[in-house]
């Protein structure tokens, strides 16, 4: 993979003939920025996200000059006639310096109410599947085929259908291949994931919030709205209790082990750390992390790490350590929290850990989207004492602290 960063690509060169108005919906107005500026936003604050090229219309007099949003650069290009069309003119516009195997993420102007988590997710799939991945929903209602538009002809099985949802997620190359190839073919594709789909690919499905929603109709803006409106009562409520009295801070403990079993690694913070064995556990085994995991969900009452990735569940097999982590801090955001700082001690005889301590505070950080200095990673041992002292295993404890925003 490239290690110039994640890029968005945003076609916005749509008039929204569906929604109506003299206005694109992309630029209508919702909590005094248009929808466009919320889109933008939600991909640009995650932290692995560079920056953001639009596509817009040849013609487009309202785009509002942004060169940047939330600290990093928003380029822009001119689209074409189609969706598919635009999102080629931005792949191609793209920085020079981005090779054709960077991950990209292709993500609809309209729909501007992305979540961190679901985004975490996406990237995680993707770098993970040579195919890419997609966020979507699995059909739950029953589906009716029509005769015309007013007579039932057969009700049609819903198993194995999922609703498409934008961001998409896939190499530079491939994609821009795979449009190329269908534009030439004649082939009207409707998302990036069919252009992929003729190409032989098969993308990673991604179950995301039902409430990614694209705003397509007024009703879609008005639900918006309320959405907005809604979590802005949470914050002010946040705010009053603050004032009240009741604290602005919480704070958690947590605490982990793992006993050494066969292997040549251990995982600690998310840095592979050379060892003469492994350790025994169900996912990677990462003892820093499922401490500062336990930390986290103690701080917000939320039970612990193994409630939310029991390790009677196959899903979370081998599974990378840093995806509980950044599920654990966008369950404290959605609930207004965002972590001040976090102290870890590591304990054990062996391996070394000194060594990496600086590698393992930058790649949480990371994931946390905090300041390096929000990290203390440290470690200790027991004397020879106990099962660390005997070399049978590793241990971790954090304690975090969580403030509101």
């Amino acid at each position: 993979m490239s290690g110039a960063g994640i890029w968005a690509v945003v076609p916005a060169a749509g008039r929204g003939t569906r929604f109506g108005g003299s206005r694109p919906k992309q630029y209508l107005e919702v909590a005094g920025q248009p929808v466009l500026a919320h889109a933008l936003d939600a991909l640009l604050a995650h932290p692995r996200v560079a920056g953001a090229m639009v596509a817009l219309a040849a013609d487009d007099g309202d785009w509002p000059g942004w060169t940047g949003r939330l600290g990093k650069p928003v380029l822009r290009c001119i689209g074409g006639g189609e969706r598919a069309d635009s999102v080629l003119a931005g792949l191609r516009a793209l920085p020079a310096e981005l090779g054709d195997d960077t991950l990209v993420l292709v993500h609809d102007a309209a729909r501007p109410n992305l979540a961190l988590g679901d985004l975490d997710r996406l990237i995680e799939a993707a770098e993970a599947h040579a195919d890419g991945a997609i966020l979507a929903a699995p059909v739950r209602d029953t589906l009716k085929r029509a005769y015309d538009a007013a007579r039932i002809a057969t009700t049609e099985p819903r198993e194995q259908l999922w609703r498409a949802f934008t961001p998409q997620a896939f190499r530079r190359g491939p994609l821009i291949l795979a449009l190329e190839t269908a534009r030439a073919a004649g082939i009207a594709v409707t998302d990036e994931a069919m252009a992929m789909e003729r190409q032989g690919a098969r993308p990673a499905l991604v179950e995301g919030r039902e409430d990614n929603f694209k705003v397509t109709t007024p009703a879609d803006l008005d639900r918006f709205r309320f959405i907005l409106s809604r979590r802005g009562a949470q914050e002010r409520r946040g705010k009053e209790s603050t004032m009240q009295g009741t604290p602005n801070i919480r704070i958690g403990q947590g605490f982990d082990v793992h006993a050494f079993g066969d292997g040549d690694h251990v995982m600690l913070g998310g840095v592979r750390v050379p060892h003469e064995c492994g350790v025994v556990a169900h996912s990677d085994g990462d003892v820093v992390i499922h401490a500062l995991c336990d930390a986290m969900l103690g701080a917000l009452a939320l039970g612990d790490i193994g409630r939310h990735f029991p390790p009677s569940d196959p899903r979370w097999k081998d599974a990378d350590s840093s995806a509980f982590l950044r599920h654990c801090n966008e369950l404290a955001r959605e609930r207004g929290w965002v972590l001040g700082n976090a102290d870890v001690t590591v304990i054990c005889e062996r391996p070394k850990v000194g060594p990496h301590v600086q590698a393992m505070g930058e790649k949480l950080a990371a994931e946390l989207g905090v300041e390096v200095d929000a990290v203390s990673i440290k470690a200790t041992t027991t004397e020879k004492l106990g099962f660390t002292g005997r070399e049978e295993g590793i241990a971790a404890q954090a304690a975090v602290l969580l403030h509101r925003v």
